[in-house]
C-alpha cells in the first residue's frame, strides 16, 4: 500500500479541518495568527452559524474572520474562552512551544492564558525534541533591545532585531522583535520565567506556562493527535 504524500500546505488544510472539532457550538473561540491558523479561519467559516464569534490574536486575523462574516469579540470582552485554535514555529515532545514567527506572540500569550485549552495544528516538520533551532521572537520595548541582546549573547545566543523595508518591524502593539539564534532550550518553564524578568521584555516566545494540551500534527499519513 502506497503512502499518501501531502505538500505543505495541503498538510496545514488539513489540521486547520480537523481544529473544528474541538470548537465547541455556542461559545467564543479564540483564534491564533499565521498560515496555518488561516487554514483553520477557512474551515471556521462552515460553522460560524454555530459560534457567538472568536477572539482573535492579531489585525490580520481579525481582518480574516470579518471578512468570512465571523463576529470578533475584544479579549476584555469575555471571562474565558473554551478553546484557543493555534500554530507554532517548534513545539517539543511536551507540549512547550516557540511562537512569534508571525510577530503576534504578545497577544497570542494572552488570549492563550483566557482559554481553558490550547489546540496547536502544525505540520509535523515543527516537532522537535528541544526547543531552540528556530529563532526565538522576544518583544521589546525598543530603547531596551540592545541591553537585551547583550543578554542573550551572555546565554551564547545571537540577537537581532527583526527588520522590514529596511526599518525595524512594529508590532500590533508598536514595539519591537528580537529574534534570537543558537540557543538550546531545555527547561522551557525556567528559561520563559528568567527571560520574562528582564526589564523591557513585554514577552518571550517561549510558552511553557500557556503550553498546548493537544498539538494536531500533519504528517504524510494524515492528521495524528497529540495530547500533553
Amino acid at each position: 500500500m502506497s503512502t499518501p504524500t501531502f505538500t505543505q500546505d495541503e498538510l496545514k488544510t488539513l489540521v486547520g479541518q480537523a481544529a473544528l472539532q474541538y470548537v465547541v457550538p455556542g461559545e467564543v473561540v479564540g483564534v491564533g495568527t499565521g498560515s496555518t491558523v488561516n487554514k483553520f479561519i477557512d474551515a471556521l467559516a462552515s460553522m460560524k452559524d454555530q459560534i457567538k464569534g472568536a477572539v482573535s490574536s492579531s489585525v490580520a486575523s481579525t481582518e480574516r474572520l470579518q471578512a468570512l462574516g465571523i463576529p470578533v469579540f475584544d479579549a476584555t470582552e469575555v471571562q474565558s474562552l473554551s478553546v484557543y485554535i493555534d500554530g507554532a514555529d517548534e513545539i517539543d515532545h511536551q507540549g512547550h512551544m516557540v511562537k512569534g514567527g508571525g510577530a503576534a506572540l504578545t497577544r497570542e500569550k494572552i488570549v492563550a492564558a483566557l482559554s481553558k485549552k490550547f489546540v496547536c495544528i502544525a505540520d509535523e516538520s515543527k516537532l522537535v525534541d528541544t526547543l531552540g533551532a528556530f529563532p526565538l521572537p522576544v518583544e521589546v520595548i525598543p530603547m531596551s533591545s540592545a541591553q537585551i541582546i547583550r543578554q542573550f549573547a551572555a546565554m551564547s545566543g545571537a540577537g537581532k532585531v527583526r527588520m522590514k523595508d529596511g526599518q525595524p518591524l512594529v508590532t500590533d502593539n508598536g514595539q519591537h522583535i528580537v529574534d534570537v539564534t543558537g540557543l538550546k532550550i531545555t527547561d522551557p518553564v525556567a528559561f520563559e520565567a528568567t527571560v520574562s524578568q528582564w526589564p523591557g521584555v513585554v514577552t518571550v516566545g517561549v510558552f511553557a506556562y500557556q503550553k498546548a494540551q493537544v498539538c494536531l500534527l500533519g504528517t504524510s499519513a494524515g492528521v495524528k493527535t497529540l495530547e500533553f
